[in-house]
Order: C-alpha cells, then sequence, then structure tokens
C-alpha cells in the first residue's frame, strides 16, 4: 500500500500522523507516510523520532496497512492498539458526508478480527476552527526561533534534583494525588533514573505542581524539538501562578537547551489550552476522538 500524495495532502486539515501523532508541518510529507506504513511491517518497531520511543520497547500502537482506505477526497487509516483488550482507531482524512458511517463499518470489521474490545474514530478540524470547550484537543505550536521565553522568576519554580530533601520526598505523595495526569508514572521512571529533569514548584515546603521531564530529541527531518510533558498544578494551589510559572520556567529550558519547537495537545477550553492560547502559541487545528 503506497499514498498518494495528490489524494492525500489536500485533505490534512491538521498535521496528525496516525501511530505518531501530531508532527511539525514542516515535517508533513509523502515520506513521513510512508515510513509509519513500513513501520507497520516491521513486528512493533519504533521509528527511530517516534515520541514513545522514551517509555516502551515496542510499538503499542500499529496502523492496519491492508485495510486503509484511499481515494481522491477521503482517506480513512486504521490502527490497532494492543494495550488493555484493544482498541481499534479509524483515522479519517477528507469531508465526505458519508464518512462517519464508513469509518464506523471499517471499525466494527477491525474490530471482530482482531477481537479488541473499543472502537474510536478520529477526526480533524483546520486551525480556522474555534472549537468547543471541552471537545477536543488543540494542537499547538511553540517556535523557539520566532518567539522568546522570557527568563522565570528566581526561586518560583526549581528542577527536582535542586530541592531539599522534604521536597523530594514529598513528591510521592503528589504524584500520588496526580495519578490521573501521569505523574505516578512519571515518578516511577525518576526513581529509575530513566528521565531527564522535572521542574517543580513548591508551596510552603511541598510540591504544588510540576512539568517534566525536559527532554529533546530530534524529529524526522533532525530537527530538535522539546517533547512533550506531564504537567499539572495541584487542585488547592490553582489559580495562584504556578502553572504558569511552571510553563514559562519550561519553556525557558527548551530556549537554553536549543530546542527549535515544541508541540503540545491541550483540551480545548481546558486551562492548559488558555494559558497556552495567552502565551501566544500557534494552533494547528482541533483533533476529535470519540467512541464508535
Amino acid at each position: 500500500m503506497l499514498f498518494r500524495w495528490e489524494w492525500l495532502r489536500p485533505v490534512l486539515t491538521v498535521p496528525y500522523v496516525p501511530t505518531l501523532g501530531p508532527v511539525h508541518p514542516s515535517v508533513l510529507t509523502e515520506d513521513l507516510f510512508a515510513d509509519v506504513l513500513r513501520a507497520a511491517e516491521q513486528q512493533r518497531r519504533f521509528l527511530r523520532y517516534d515520541k514513545d520511543v522514551r517509555w516502551s520497547d515496542v510499538k503499542d500502537e500499529t496502523v492496519l496497512a491492508e485495510d486503509i482506505a484511499h481515494r481522491p477526497g477521503e482517506t480513512l487509516v486504521p490502527t490497532l492498539v494492543r494495550r488493555g483488550k484493544g482498541t481499534v482507531k479509524v483515522h479519517v482524512y477528507g469531508v465526505e458526508p458519508d464518512s462517519p458511517l464508513v469509518a464506523g463499518e471499517l471499525a466494527a470489521k477491525l474490530c471482530a478480527r482482531h477481537d479488541a474490545a473499543r472502537a474510536r474514530m478520529v477526526t480533524f478540524l483546520g486551525p480556522e476552527h474555534a472549537g468547543c470547550d471541552g471537545a477536543g484537543t488543540r494542537v499547538q505550536l511553540k517556535d523557539f526561533t520566532s518567539m522568546s521565553s522570557p527568563d522565570p522568576e528566581p526561586g518560583t519554580v526549581l528542577p527536582f534534583d535542586d530541592c531539599p530533601g522534604a521536597v523530594r520526598a514529598n513528591f510521592t505523595a503528589f504524584a500520588a494525588q496526580m495519578a490521573a495526569d501521569g505523574f505516578a508514572f512519571l515518578h516511577r521512571q525518576m526513581l529509575a533514573g530513566a528521565v531527564g529533569p522535572v521542574l517543580v514548584a513548591v508551596h510552603e515546603g511541598r510540591v504544588a505542581g510540576a512539568i517534566g521531564p525536559m527532554e529533546i530529541r530530534p524529529d524526522a527531518v533532525g530537527a530538535r524539538q522539546l517533547m512533550p510533558q506531564y504537567f499539572g498544578v495541584l487542585p488547592e494551589h490553582r489559580g495562584r501562578g504556578y502553572g504558569r510559572a511552571l510553563w514559562r520556567a519550561a519553556m525557558h529550558w527548551g530556549q537554553e537547551h536549543s530546542a527549535a519547537y515544541q508541540l503540545l495537545q491541550t483540551e480545548v477550553g481546558g486551562a492548559s489550552d488558555r494559558l497556552c492560547r495567552s502565551e501566544g502559541l500557534t494552533s494547528l487545528g482541533i483533533v476529535y476522538s470519540k467512541p464508535i
């Protein structure tokens, strides 16, 4: 299976590639999609620039290349996520009126074939759409080459390793309370020494919020991409500026370490979405994922 770029490119309203997620618009090429198809044939191996390579030895999601539907005006790309009881996702590129119906039928067939318990449909709207609060995730771009990051306020945010022992010990409680935001997993990686620096905001000797790990990896063309971070503030400390302080400290770290850009996904209308938009990030569009 090979994609015809003259069919696919016009319907790529958001720079989002199945199994990879958001990518920089400059690397959204025919070669990138070809790489994803080749990876599907290589027994769950990672592409060298896949952001998820940090967390596992095998790729959890692969494209079901033989079941791609590809024609002018519409491309449907199904993937299989093996985690849990299995999920089939059908990525819908195009605006044909019957796309949801066709995607649903394809997902049902593939769920039965692969014994997957769930199915989802992934659709896209371009950056000209504002989106509705609580629906979809906005893909946002922080370009370090065109947007400087101011120095963070001294003492507001510290690297975890520079914190006093009592604060470091308190991270365990923070991570447990913020487990739904991924911090329990991150804490295990920190204890194993498997990740880059984590930045924390401290309130009266206790961790109030954190962002990390801070890591840079090359993208598909070798540009230095600041990887996505886990980012959160305890509910009782929200509204005090800790989120913005953490964000700005992280962006300053990226700038100081010569990152070219960062891509983020924020829940439309959520606190992180409002923060990123107020900080001048560029919207690249909205991704919707819903059960079928």
